[in-house]
């Protein structure tokens, strides 16, 4: 049962296989959901140091198939511990850790029933204590705590308490748009703006209909809004590159001034120009950046180690900002980010080329909506200015070819093979002509990349979770990632437990 409860950890989520297919049986019932929410209650109890029964613990969920009943299961789950659980309904994730700042809800900790973009099968559950996300080792505590658990079979009764978050969530968003913009018609902000949102049958389709239109913009062409947990459409995923071209072709059908895409639990985002150029990854970066640089001037930018040489330049060369490569993983980014301000670095943005995008002034909370509405607002200002919000990347130097391959791993302890390529690739760089490991560098090898007529980078890196390394390339020529590519498979041909592309 312990190695059950242990393969749901996914760093410091909880994710499984809710729905059994041909593709494999379900490793998640709500049985398993019910403990690990018990594990979670007696967790914030020992961290808060109060009785249970005055425990409020939130209970919010996304539109995937299982996960309203995995909800009910939570609360079955705290309810058994002595806590208080309260029903938050269809919610975003970045909603269920304000709901522990908000003064109409309070809560102790608050559970989102989620598993962002994966597939309808799958589902998972984040965890928030007042303080911020949990962390891979409270996870483990949990997991561990549930395992254990011996928890009645007989249910406690469905009569919960339940709040409004949407409700407090969306009239916290409007203000700060209406302060942001302040228009001289205080409550109607983003009059004159057309704004198509593509929630991707997610949980975010309430941003279009609840702070935008509300607050005067024109939201007709917007797509998707409606919550399905079968994803018709496409991925709820800003990353995926259908979802993209369906919203681009979106804006440009709707001559709209620009598009939003939400992923399905709503803390990752990214948007589309009235031209249609998609702003994510690299650009979304920049923009968020240079939108921030008004008030933070000279402060840090924190990313994933796979952001280009062309961003660094722009945030130090163009803004004056400085820029701080670190790991992968969204919570890697933001604990860096955290660090670097606990140490007197002031750092304003903690973001990753996934569209996980965390500022300091919103406790560092990963929020999709919170980085949409900032650009909102920029847009507004830009607009009543006579000046267009793109100009702002304009001088952002973009790679001619980008790309990446996967090479997986075939050895049982695929993590120390991984390491034993690394640590020989590092030794054929420092031999290798037109080769150079940079510096500094905080997650795999990274090599800056000069010889043939090709100038750019790659990086070689363990995955997070899985047998995998990932090898991504950026020249600043055509045809010059296939160069660097062919020459590392001289190197990476010895080793014959990868599978090369």
């Amino acid at each position: 049962m312990m190695n059950q409860y242990a393969q749901l950890q996914n760093g410091s989520d909880v994710r499984g296989i809710a729905i059994s297919t041909d593709a494999g049986a379900a490793t998640m019932t709500e049985d398993m959901v019910a403990r690990i929410a018990y594990a979670f209650a007696r967790f914030i109890d020992k961290k808060t140091q109060k009785e249970a029964g005055t425990l409020r613990i939130g209970v919010g969920y996304d539109s995937r198939l299982t996960s309203e009943a995995f909800a009910r299961a939570c609360l079955q789950g705290i309810r058994q511990e002595g806590a208080c659980p309260v029903l938050c309904g269809l919610v975003s994730t970045p909603s269920m850790f304000m709901s522990t700042k908000f003064e109409e809800t309070d809560f102790d900790g608050a559970v989102m029933v989620t598993a962002s973009h994966l597939p309808f099968n799958r589902n998972g559950l984040k965890f928030f204590s007042r303080e911020a996300g949990l962390e891979k080792d409270d996870i483990r505590e949990i997991l561990d705590m549930a395992a254990k658990a011996d928890l009645p079979d007989e249910r406690v009764g469905e009569d919960f308490e339940k709040a409004d978050l949407i409700g407090c969530y969306t009239r916290h968003i409007a203000s700060l748009i209406k302060r942001e913009v302040n228009a001289p018609e205080y409550d109607k902000p983003l009059q004159g703006l057309h704004i198509v949102v593509d929630a991707g049958n997610g949980s975010c389709g309430f941003f279009a209909s609840r702070i935008l239109a509300p607050l005067g913009a024109d939201i007709a062409g917007s797509q998707y809004l409606q919550p399905d947990g079968h994803f018709p459409n496409h991925i709820p995923n800003p990353e995926d590159k259908e979802a993209i071209a369906s919203l681009q072709a979106c804006v440009l059908a709707s001559q709209a001034d620009m598009g939003i895409i939400f992923d399905c639990d709503g803390d990752r985002s990214a948007v589309v120009f009235a031209d249609g150029r998609e702003v994510n990854r690299n650009r979304l970066i920049a923009l968020m950046a240079a939108i921030l640089s008004e008030k933070n001037p000279g402060t840090t930018v924190v990313t994933d180690s796979v952001t280009s040489d062309g961003l660094t330049e722009f945030l130090e060369g163009q803004l004056g900002m400085h820029h701080h490569r670190f790991k992968r993983g969204y919570k890697n980014v933001i604990n860096e980010a955290v660090r670097l301000n606990g140490e007197g670095q002031e750092t304003c943005l903690a973001i990753e080329t996934s569209g996980h995008g965390a500022l300091k002034e919103n406790y560092f909370s990963d929020d999709g909506a919170y980085m949409a509405t900032l650009i909102l607002c920029a847009l507004a200002r830009h607009r009543k200015a006579g000046k267009d919000l793109s100009e702002l990347i304009q001088s952002l130097k973009e790679p001619a070819e980008s790309v990446e391959y996967r090479l997986a791993i075939r050895a049982e302890d695929f993590r120390g093979y991984g390491m034993q390529v690394l640590e020989a690739l590092e030794k054929y760089v420092e031999q290798t002509e037109g080769f150079t490991l940079a510096v500094p560098n905080h997650e795999g090898i990274r090599v800056n990349v000069r010889c043939d007529g090709i100038q750019g980078w790659f990086l070689l890196r363990m995955s997070l979770h899985e047998p995998l390394l990932p090898l991504n390339i950026e020249t600043e020529q055509k045809g010059g990632a296939d160069r660097i590519y062919r020459q590392l498979k001289e190197f990476l041909g010895a080793y014959t437990e990868l599978i090369l592309p």
